[in-house]
């Protein structure tokens, strides 16, 4: 028999907030988090836009001390980390530490530490790099970090699956908890990668927005976008088995019902003609809790604001929930938050379940130019409040990845 698997604290560090609450309250206003690169001198680079974490200080947050030999992608998980454990109210020191652990993704990693040290060694010889260089820079060491600081002896896993991975890192653990090898999860992803090697690699690849104009830079399902906007932060989920959560008397956010993966196996860039992938991707996700395409009232959409993802998406949608497609609320945090990579479906996942707690889907802002490969009912007009029962929140990414989460509301 399938375990129950539930959310009981959450946290996040984002363009739009630095705690799970304050994200969410701005995601409902339709706030903007994109602005002009501060992390670097970006004067002679084509793209100037992103969206940052601000002000936020890892010193502040952890420690001048513990934060000194950590990268920054490792910052943001371990501080969103911690306010996910303490908002779950676990008690460590009562929790079988050998059946709880972590799944946390990230996309690059520690890139800014191997820029660093490259510039470092280029000039000093590469006997000179830093010892502590490797374990900063490795994409593992933010699950590594968290699973030390909370004494977590499970499974320590990271899915690196591009843009995809932050939803893989929930679903695995979702599944890990399921199938009865862990009580508790920590689960989610990170990334920090507003550097100008990253900037510079995606914009020539043509992935990027390079106008000056945050207001039309990440504007997806619109007739003008032309590239997402690099983003930055963090999103963590406690997850726990359903009879666990209730035996402390835990509050429960919401309940993950089903996850769905698959591969395009078609492009390393580009998506499958259609969506197809994606569309099965979320048919899994469905049939893994056993629910039916007419149940589904949200889907928090990939929503790139790339030409092809946005529009393949769309079709995706539409070849699954055929004529329905038309009557589910569909909206893309992106437009808010930029494209975190592989921590974009962790925090749409932590999204998800405040839109299902409160009953409220955040909006796609700067939304202006309908396209008609792109027309579904994109929230557009503000903060739609309405009943959600289940979300589905997509997640693709390069080289073909493909993950749906399906969470629903709690209702005891």
């Amino acid at each position: 028999m399938k375990r129950r698997v539930v959310i009981t604290g959450m946290g996040a560090i984002t363009p739009l907030g630095n705690s799970a609450e304050d994200t969410w309250a701005a995601a409902l206003r339709g706030t903007c988090g994109i602005g002009p690169i501060t992390r670097y001198d970006a004067s002679a680079q084509r793209v100037h836009l992103a969206a940052e974490v601000k002000d936020w200080s890892a010193a502040d947050a952890l420690g001048a001390q513990e934060s000194k030999h950590l990268a920054r992608f490792t910052q943001l998980a371990l501080a969103a980390a911690r306010e996910a454990v303490e908002a779950s109210g676990l008690d460590l020191d009562a929790v079988d530490r050998t059946r709880a652990g972590v799944s946390v993704s990230s996309g690059i990693g520690g890139v800014e530490e191997t820029e660093n040290q490259q510039t470092r060694c280029l000039a000093r010889g590469f006997d000179r790099c830093s010892p502590f260089y490797i374990p900063m820079g490795i994409s593992n060491m933010a699950a590594g970090n968290i699973a030390i600081a909370f004494g977590l002896q499970g499974m320590c896993t990271c899915p690196v699956a591009a843009c995809a991975g932050g939803s893989n890192a929930v679903g695995d653990a979702f599944r890990h908890i399921r199938d009865g090898y862990a009580e508790v999860m920590v689960a989610g992803g990170t990334e920090a990668a507003i550097t100008p090697l990253s900037v510079g690699g995606f914009t020539t690849m043509r992935a990027l927005h390079v106008g000056d104009d945050p207001s039309c830079a990440s504007i997806p399902f619109d007739a003008r976008r032309s590239g997402f906007v690099m983003g930055e932060g963090a999103g963590m989920l406690v997850l726990e088995e359903l009879e666990h959560a209730r035996a402390r008397g835990a509050g429960i956010i919401a309940e993950v019902a089903g996850y769905g993966v698959t591969c395009d196996a078609h492009h390393i860039t580009s998506p499958a003609p259609q969506g197809e992938g994606g569309a099965r991707a979320m048919a899994q996700a469905l049939d893994d809790a056993g629910v039916t395409p007419d149940q589904v009232d949200y889907i928090n959409a990939h929503g790139t604001s790339t030409s092809l993802n946005d529009s393949c998406e769309t079709a995706a949608i539409k070849t699954l929930f055929g004529p329905r497609a038309y009557e589910i609320a569909v909206s893309s945090t992106k437009s808010m938050t930029g494209h975190l990579l592989g921590a974009a479906g962790a925090v749409e996942a932590v999204l998800c379940a405040q839109a299902l707690r409160d009953g409220a889907v955040p909006p796609t802002i700067n939304y202006r130019e309908a396209d008609p490969a792109c027309d579904l009912d994109y929230v557009t007009e503000g903060a739609r409040r309405m009943p959600v029962r289940y979300a589905l929140s997509n997640s693709l990414g390069f080289g073909g990845h493909n993950a749906c989460l399906l969470f629903k509301k709690w209702e005891g």
